[in-house]
C-alpha cells in the first residue's frame, strides 16, 4: 500500500462507541480526547484502582491537563471505566509491550487483549492497535482474534473484510501528551485499505495534524525507526560524555562549542535512556533483523551502559566514607513527569544501594509520591524524602533527573557536598 494523505471529512466515521483497552499513559489520554469529541468511550483496565479513579474523574498518574479532560468527559457521561470489555463499534488496544530477557518483544498483553475483544466483536467493527510493536504484530493480533472468531474471518457480501484492523502508533512526549495527541501528525497502517481508511476517519475526529496512510507493517516500523533514530543520537552524546570525562573535558562546554557549526546539533548527555519507547523500541528492530541492525544495537548498548558509568562516578565521589549519605535527586526517566518506566535513575539508585549496603541513599523527587517504586521499596538503605530533607544530611549529591523543581536548590544547600551532576545543572 503506497503512502496516502487522509483528508478529514473524506470518509465520515460511523463509530459511536469506542472501547479503549488499557488506561495507561496513552490509553487514558486517547480515551479522554475521544470522549471530549462526544463519542461514548469505555476504558478498560485490569487495575481496580485505575478503574475507580477514572470513574471518579481522577487521573492515576501525572500528566498536565489530562485531569481536566478526564473530569469533564466523566461528568458529561461520555467516559466510563470498566474491568471488562464491552460491545463497541471500535476497539483501541493500548497495552504495554515490554521486552523479554533476550530483548525480544513480549506480546502477552496484546494477546490477552485480543482474546478479551474476540467474543464482543460484530461484523463491521474496527480494531486498532496503538501499542508500539514489532513488525507484524497487528497481523498477529488479528490472527489471535480471528482464531477465536472464525465466523468473522472472511469478507462481507460487498467484499469488505468483516472486521477491520489497523495500527496507529502514538507519537507523543510525556508532559505534552494532551497537546501532541491533537497537533502531531499520525501514521495509520491497515491490514487492508478499508481498515486504514476507517481508522483514519476515527482519528480525524480529534487529530489536527496530517494523517498518513500506509500498510500496518510499515506503520509499526515507522514508530520504531523514529525512536531508534533518537536513541542513536543520544548514544553519541552519552559516549562523548564518557570520553570527555576521561580526557578532563567539560562535555557540555564541548557540545555547546561544536553546535556552533551550522550543520551540527549534538544532543545533551544524561545518565542513560529510559521510558517505554526509546529504551525499548530499538530492540524490536534488532530482534527483527539482528544481522543488519548493527548501529542500532551498538547505540542501545552504549545507552544501556551509561547508568553503570554513573554508579562508578557516585562511588568515586563517596570514596573514603565508610557509610556515605547519598542524595539521589530524581527517579523519573525524564524531567517533570512521574513516569519511572525503564528509568536509568531507578537503576542507578538500586545498584548503588545494593553495592554499598552501608550507604544511606535518600531519594529526593517532586514526582515520587508517597512511595518508592517496587524495585527500590524492598531495599533497607533507600528512603524517600523531600528535596530539602534529602540534601540536608548528604555527603554526596547525585543529580539524576533535570526536574525544574531542582533549579530552586541554592548554592548553600550544595556547599561542602560532593557532586555528581549527570545533567550539567551546576557546571557554571
Amino acid at each position: 500500500m503506497s503512502i496516502q494523505t487522509f483528508n478529514p471529512g473524506e470518509i465520515p466515521t460511523d463509530v459511536k462507541t469506542v472501547a479503549v483497552i488499557g488506561l495507561g499513559y496513552i490509553g487514558l489520554p486517547t480515551a479522554a480526547i475521544l470522549a471530549g469529541k462526544g463519542l461514548n468511550v469505555i476504558g478498560v483496565d485490569v487495575n481496580p484502582y485505575t478503574v475507580e479513579a477514572v470513574n471518579e474523574g481522577r487521573v492515576p498518574f501525572v500528566e498536565p491537563d489530562l485531569g481536566v479532560h478526564v473530569a469533564g468527559a466523566v461528568s458529561q457521561g461520555h467516559l466510563l471505566a470498566s474491568p471488562t470489555v464491552p460491545e463497541a463499534d471500535a476497539y483501541i488496544v493500548a497495552v504495554p509491550t515490554p521486552f523479554k530477557a533476550d530483548k525480544s518483544a513480549d506480546l502477552a498483553f496484546i494477546e490477552q487483549a485480543a482474546r478479551s475483544i474476540a467474543p464482543r466483536l460484530r461484523p463491521g467493527n474496527l480494531v486498532i492497535l496503538e501499542s508500539t510493536s514489532p513488525p507484524g504484530t497487528t497481523a498477529h493480533m488479528a490472527d489471535v482474534i480471528l482464531s477465536h472468531r472464525p465466523d468473522l474471518a472472511g469478507d462481507t457480501d460487498g467484499g469488505k473484510p468483516a472486521v477491520l484492523f489497523a495500527h496507529c502508533p502514538e507519537r507523543v512526549l510525556p508532559g505534552r501528551i494532551m497537546i501532541e495527541l491533537v497537533t502531531n501528525d499520525r501514521i495509520i497502517g491497515g491490514l487492508s485499505p478499508e481498515g486504514a481508511q476507517a481508522a483514519a476517519a476515527l482519528y480525524s475526529t480529534f487529530c489536527q495534524g496530517g494523517i498518513h496512510l500506509t500498510d500496518a507493517t510499515t506503520a509499526e516500523m515507522a514508530k520504531l525507526v523514529e525512536n531508534a533514530y533518537r536513541d542513536v543520537n543520544i548514544a553519541f552524546a552519552n559516549e562523548l560524555s564518557v570520553i570527555s570525562g576521561n580526557l578532563g573535558i567539560d562535555v557540555w562546554n564541548l557540545i555547546e562549542l561544536a553546535n556552533h557549526h551550522p550543520r551540527v546539533n549534538i544532543l545533551q548527555p544524561g545518565p542513560g535512556v529510559g521510558g517505554h519507547c526509546i529504551a525499548v523500541d530499538p530492540w524490536f528492530i534488532v530482534a527483527a533483523d539482528p544481522r543488519n541492525a548493527k548501529l542500532i544495537k551498538t547505540a542501545r548498548e552504549v545507552n544501556d551502559s551509561k547508568p553503570g558509568y554513573v554508579v562508578a562516578a557516585i562511588e568515586d565521589a563517596a570514596e573514603g566514607l565508610e557509610a556515605p549519605a547519598i542524595a539521589a535527586l530524581g527517579l523519573a526517566f525524564k524531567a517533570n513527569v512521574d513516569d519511572t518506566r525503564e528509568s536509568p535513575a531507578v537503576q542507578i539508585v538500586q545498584e548503588i544501594a545494593a553495592r554499598n549496603p552501608k550507604a544511606q541513599v535518600t531519594v529526593g523527587s517532586p514526582f515520587a509520591g508517597a512511595a518508592l517504586p517496587r524495585e527500590l521499596s524492598a531495599l533497607p538503605n533507600v528512603s524517600l524524602a523531600g528535596t530539602d530533607e534529602a540534601l540536608a544530611g548528604a555527603d554526596v549529591v547525585a543529580l539524576l533527573v533535570d526536574h525544574d523543581a531542582f533549579r530552586d536548590i541554592t548554592p548553600d544547600q550544595l556547599a561542602g557536598r560532593r557532586i555528581v551532576d549527570t545533567r550539567g545543572f551546576w557546571r557554571n
